[in-house]
């Protein structure tokens, strides 16, 4: 079979004559992801199921007081008010190929053929190597899986019925919307909603209307327990939250002065000793106007035991001199209180 003509303009720029800086390649899109270093960071294990991860909820309560003298009657609740909610365990794949042609006009030759599993460099390869190939594919496998968990962690899970839904399948912009959310029905339940204030008017930064919406969401967050402990948002949200906090002259003597010179910036902004993060993938999204405060207690991906970035080195065909690599991940995503976490955006 031929090179594709993306193949061969692979090799011509891993081979070309001339370059900046042999063996490296500069990648130039590459950008944090805030939200996946946390949700990896708070990955918890499952030892496996049919086909869902469950969790135990509750928000109503049956036994109360009542006042007695003497003999009066007296009554006895029997609480049954634990809700069960359902979210889907998926299995996620991302794997590359490359042929042995392209690794010999890279300098490098497969010491063993099954599964390419072992290289050797050609003796005077510098020579002609301007960037490793091999490298360079596995870089991308890296990268690409991070960016397809990241994306996938953000959605709601309507992008793709056999990806994992995100945080946006159980952070609604509008919590009455939905009746049904992880098999619990929200409807009957208020307590199973998450916050949102969206459209806030942030036109005006003296009126300090989103300061003072988030002063008061804060409370909200926190009235059943909720502690919230990471906050994200975009550009255009943490640029109106600025002029706001401008507008009042919240400066402090350090943030004007720096060694004698003047600083017309502003540190990174915080509320409430919480971290407002940049996250980029919002303004991918068109959620530059968003940010999102999370309770990260409420909120962690489960992976199934020993499926956590499963590496594979899969067989080569015995017709075809090419091979591979790939990694899985099986698990979900869980959120066990929904009301600690909102959702807020400018207009």
């Amino acid at each position: 079979m031929a090179f594709t003509a993306s193949e061969l303009a692979n090799i011509a720029n891993a081979a070309i004559d001339f370059h900046f800086r042999k063996g490296k390649v500069f990648s130039n899109t590459i950008q944090n992801k805030p939200l996946l270093a946390k949700m990896m960071s708070k990955q918890k294990t499952f030892p496996g199921g049919k086909d869902s991860i469950t969790v135990r909820a509750k928000g109503d309560y049956t036994t109360t007081i009542m006042g007695y003298t003497h003999d009066d009657t007296v009554t006895y609740a029997n609480p049954a008010n634990i809700k069960t909610a359902t979210y889907d365990w998926k299995e996620i794949h991302a794997g590359i190929s490359v042929t042995m042609t392209e690794l010999k006009k890279d300098g490098i030759s497969v010491t063993d053929s099954a599964n390419g599993k072992g290289t050797s460099n050609h003796s005077q390869r510098d020579m002609t190597m301007l960037a490793n190939l091999l490298e360079d594919k596995l870089e991308d496998m890296s990268e690409g899986t991070a960016r397809g968990m990241n994306d996938m962690f953000w959605k709601d899970g309507t992008q793709d019925s056999k990806q994992v839904p995100g945080i946006r399948s159980f952070i609604l912009d509008d919590p009455t919307s939905a009746t049904v959310v992880a098999g619990i029905d929200q409807s009957a339940s208020s307590w199973w909603r998450n916050r949102a204030s969206l459209s806030i008017n942030s036109a005006t930064p003296s009126n300090q209307n989103l300061v003072n919406t988030l002063q008061g969401e804060f409370r909200q967050l926190r009235r059943y327990g909720g502690r919230p402990d990471y906050f994200l948002a975009g550009s255009d949200f943490i640029e109106a939250l600025e002029k706001e906090i401008r507008e009042k002259g919240n400066y402090s003597d350090t943030g004007f002065m720096n060694a004698g010179r003047t600083d017309a910036g502003m540190a990174d902004l915080s509320f409430k000793g919480l971290s407002i993060q940049y996250d980029p993938t919002l303004d991918d999204d068109s959620r530059s106007k968003y940010g999102y405060v999370l309770d990260c207690k409420t909120i962690m991906p489960m992976v199934m035991e020993g499926e956590d970035m499963k590496q594979h080195n899969p067989a080569r065909p015995e017709d075809k001199y090419v091979i591979y690599r790939a990694v899985t991940w099986t698990g979900g995503l869980i959120c066990n209180q929904r009301n600690a976490n909102g959702v807020y955006s400018i207009a």
